[in-house]
Parts: structure tokens; sequence; C-alpha cells
């Protein structure tokens, strides 16, 4: 390691003094001028945690649904995961560090997670649509470089086309083949397959209206839609050519506003979709014709029609794989209740964030895991993989047929990340094998009305939770106080947590109606601003 090379490379990459950043689930995140040192530095760690695993590492520039002017960088470990937790404190350590502790700092990393530093090291790039990100993945490649890496910069792709890549490399190509192509080829041909399967159930050309919250989904989309076009025809919105990224559309705009995205008509009764600014989120929406009323298809009933549709599978081939949804204490009730009493899935709850889901979901045979925000996807374990592939050979008629539509559906997911075009083309799929309107998927369960809040506080580690965050064990009192307002209603519960990112606590309440849901969520924010040390205005 050139430690002098590295320290007069990383001169042209000063980091802002003062500026303190921390490795979420989401990687780093910021205002996009801060963030030069920030890449250089992931570039470095990228080669390190290379040589450690003796494998390919990506590097993803990207801050998702944040405005324009945001950035972010996350890494991405060696079979399309997130990076592990220890490895998050070595980033944080690592672009907090100051100039002059740098070297100390790299080699304190190299000595602890005892990485030979002559293995060669591979690391793969890519940015999302911002005006800042090709700056910025070129520092990453900058730090890359300096370390002695190699590296394969893909340019624009969607987050979770990057962990496809990662995830291709490290099994020899057993997952897919690491190009754009292969990830094109690998999704369509399965949609294709199954979609040919639905045929006679008197469906009529099927067409899709897709809001990409002006970024990259939409660019990838395009490349791809002639790949599939022969089961579903889509119509992009939000394309890019002139809105900005995220601004009043995007799958995190329509659904915290329960309203359609800007920059689309929308006829009542009609299939939409939204995707999130680096498509690994999806939601789903359309008018009421009676009324004309908006209604959402959050990640809750995504996971209830996925998980629903593979357990009806399972039983027609009579095999018993266990299937498992996790979700967290966002998911609506009724979707709980739903899954556990009528369609007899069992259900988990996990901490909020991504890697917490994905973690609990590799527990089951089949483990499927959506946040309420459309982020997730389905696992499968390599055994029921291969038991499936048997099946779809050995099985005769009606079974074989339901044994080769799981196969095509193991296919069409992206199992190392939530993926918006992914799950986008399986729900096109399922609704089509069902012969279902958008109308009936809604049907399956109503939601209870629910209030999402927020409280600021002066420091929100005042608040500690336990139980997958429906508990809070600090301050004192404050369970005491949510059990006691929550007995005041019918259907009700609510529960509250310290944000990730912000000095705010966040409440939610769900109730039988709109009118005590608000109610609920009020007195629940109050009880916070009074035991947990609330500033500004009260609720």
């Amino acid at each position: 390691m050139d430690l002098d090379a590295i320290t007069k490379h990383s001169a042209l990459h000063a980091k802002p003094n003062g500026l303190i950043l921390q490795y979420g689930t989401a990687g780093f995140r910021s205002k996009a001028e801060h963030l030069d040192h920030v890449m250089f530095r992931m570039g470095l760690l990228a080669v390190l945690r290379s040589k450690q695993t003796k494998s390919t590492i990506g590097v993803m520039v990207t801050a998702s649904h944040n405005p324009e002017e945001d950035n972010g960088v996350k890494l991405v470990d060696p079979l399309g995961e997130m990076l592990a937790p220890s490895w998050e404190e070595h980033a944080t350590c690592l672009v907090n560090a100051e100039e002059q502790d740098m070297q100390r700092v790299l080699i304190d990393i190299s000595e602890k997670e005892a990485v030979n530093l002559q293995q060669d090291a591979f690391i793969v790039i890519g940015r999302d649509t911002r005006p800042s990100s090709e700056k910025l993945a070129q520092s990453v490649v900058d730090g890359v470089t300096a370390l002695g890496g190699q590296f394969n910069d893909y340019g624009l792709l969607t987050t979770p086309q990057l962990h496809y890549m990662v995830y291709c490399r490290n099994t020899s190509g057993q997952y897919g083949k690491a190009t754009i192509e292969g990830y094109y080829q690998k999704l369509s041909k399965a949609f294709v397959e199954l979609s040919k399967q639905a045929s006679g159930n008197g469906n009529e050309y099927r067409s899709l209206k897709v809001d990409c919250a002006n970024g990259i989904g939409a660019l990838k989309l395009r490349e791809m839609e002639h790949y599939f076009s022969q089961g579903l025809s889509v119509q992009l919105f939000n394309d890019g050519t002139e809105g900005k990224l995220n601004h009043l559309c995007g799958a995190d705009f329509v659904k915290s506003h329960q309203t359609p995205p800007q920059g689309m008509e929308m006829k009542s009764n009609e299939r939409c979709c939204s995707f999130d600014g680096d498509a690994d989120r999806i939601v789903y929406y359309y008018l009421d014709d009676a009324d004309g009323h908006f209604h959402l298809i959050d990640g809750d009933k995504i996971a209830t029609l996925i998980s629903s549709f593979l357990k009806e599978l399972l039983l027609e081939i009579g095999e018993s794989l266990n299937v498992g949804v996790v979700q967290t204490a966002y998911a609506n009730g009724s979707s709980t209740r739903y899954l556990e009493e009528i369609m007899k899935v069992p259900v988990y709850c996990a901490k909020t964030g991504v890697k917490h889901l994905h973690h609990k979901a590799q527990v089951f045979d089949i483990g499927v895991y959506f946040e309420a925000n459309g982020h997730g996807t389905v696992l499968f374990s390599k055994a029921a993989e291969m038991k499936i592939k048997q099946l779809a050979n050995d099985l005769e008629d009606k079974k074989m047929k339901a044994a080769k539509l799981l196969e095509n559906i193991i296919d069409l997911f992206n199992q190392a990340v939530g993926d918006a075009i992914s799950n986008m083309l399986v729900i096109e799929a399922i609704l089509t094998l069902k012969g279902w309107t958008v109308q009936q998927w809604d049907a399956l369960y109503t939601d209870l009305p629910n209030r999402q809040l927020k409280v600021k506080v002066s420091d929100r580690q005042v608040i500690s939770t336990t139980d997958a965050e429906r508990q809070a064990v600090t301050p004192p009192g404050l369970q005491e106080a949510i059990n006691d307002l929550v007995k005041k209603y019918r259907l009700s519960r609510a529960f509250v947590r310290p944000s990730g990112t912000e000095d705010v606590v966040r409440v939610y309440a769900e109730a039988d109606s709109q009118e005590n849901a608000d109610n609920l969520a009020h007195e629940v924010s109050l009880a916070v601003y009074r035991l947990a040390g609330g500033i500004g205005e009260r609720p």
C-alpha cells in the first residue's frame, strides 16, 4: 500500500472542515457538493473490502428518492447484499478522518480485517442520472486506482442493476450474465414465458402507465421494453426529458402524499405505477371509476399478492416449502391479518431498514419482504430453487405447469435486492395469470386508516425501542402513555421510533376510522413532546 501516493491523491479530494457523516442503510447521503472526498475514500474502502473477500465489490453513486441536488454512495457486498455492519463502521471512520489521520485509519482497517494487500481487487461502479453523479463517480475511480484496484465503470445503471452485476460476477455467471443485456434478457425471458402460460385467460393486450420519477428507471425501461413488448406495453411518464428528479413525482411522493404524480394523465381504472429515483421502489395506484377516488397499492399489498400466489402454486404441486412474509411495524394491520388468517402465511416483524428484512427473509425456503414504501423482493433458498427446478422437469400436466411457473418466477426476481423493474414484471405476470384487474387486487383487504407524524426533539437518542420497534423502552413512562391512548380506540395500535437521519421521532397510528387514527397520532405526538424532550411548536 503506497501510503504517500494515497495521501497525494487524497489532497485533490479534500474533506470540508467540520463535516461529519454517518454510513446508514442507504450509505452516505448529503448535498452533492460535500461528497467529493467521500467518493474518493469509498473507492479506497471498496478496494480493501474486495481484497479481504477476494470478490468483486460494487460502488453505487445515487441518493435514491432524495432531491436532485443531493447525492450519495453505497457499497455492495459480494452476493449483491448490503455492506456488512462492521464495514459500515470502517466507512464512517474513514470518511470522517482528517487528512493527517487517513494513513493510520487505512492501516487500522487493513490490520483489523486481516486484509492481504497483495490480493487483486476488482470494483464495479454505477451511477444515477443526477447532474453531479458523473463527476462523483470519477472520484470513486480515483480512489480505486490510488490503491491499485481494477474496475469496470458501467456508467448509468439503476441501483438494483448494479447489485445484479456484483452478484453475477461473484457466482461465475451462474446467476446471470454481468452485462446490461444479460439483465434485460434474463428478466424478459422469464416474463415472456410466464405471459405465454396466461393465454386463454381472456386478457386483452395489457398496458401500464409508469411514472419514472424523472430518473434512471426511464432510460433503462426504454432500453428494455422491446425485450418484453409481446407481453406488456409500457407508457412512460416523468422520463427525465423536462422535470426534476423526484420532484412532485416518484414512488416516495405518491406514497407519502397519497396522490397521483404530476405529469401523468390518469383515466379511471387504468393501472399505473411509480418508481423512485434509482428504481428500487415501486408502488401501484388507480382512480376509481365511481367517484374518481385515488387508490394506492403499496408494498404491503404487493407482498400479499406475491406471497398468496406463491402459496397457491405450492399447494397445486403438493410441495410444502415454507413461505414467510417479513414486514416492519409500518405494515398495515389489515395486511398482517389477511396473510395470517385468510392465507395462513406466517408473518414476521423486523426492524425498519431493508437489511433487517433481507436478513430475516433468508430464514425461509421462500422469504417475501416488502416495506410499505414499495421496496422489497423474494428470496428463494438454494434448496428451494433446486427442488422447484427438479419438479418442473418431473411432474406431469397441471402440476408441471405450476412448477414451471414457479421456476420462471425465480428467474424474474432480482434476489440481490428490491428492484422496481423486476417487481413490476412479476406483478404484471401474476395479474395476467390470475386474470385480475387492479381493483380485484386492491379488494383483497381494506387498509385500516392510519396517520404518520414527526415530532422534533433535541436528541433522538432519548428514545430506544424493542420488539422490532413496536415498544418504547425509554424514556420512562412513554410506552405506558401510548398503551393508555391506544385503549381509547377500536382496531388501534401506535408506536414511535427515532428517525435514522434527523432529530425527530416518527409516530405511527392506525384505527377504525381516519378521524380516530388522526386523533391517536396527535395524542401520541403530544406524549412524545412531553416525555422525550420535544422542541419548537407543540404538535
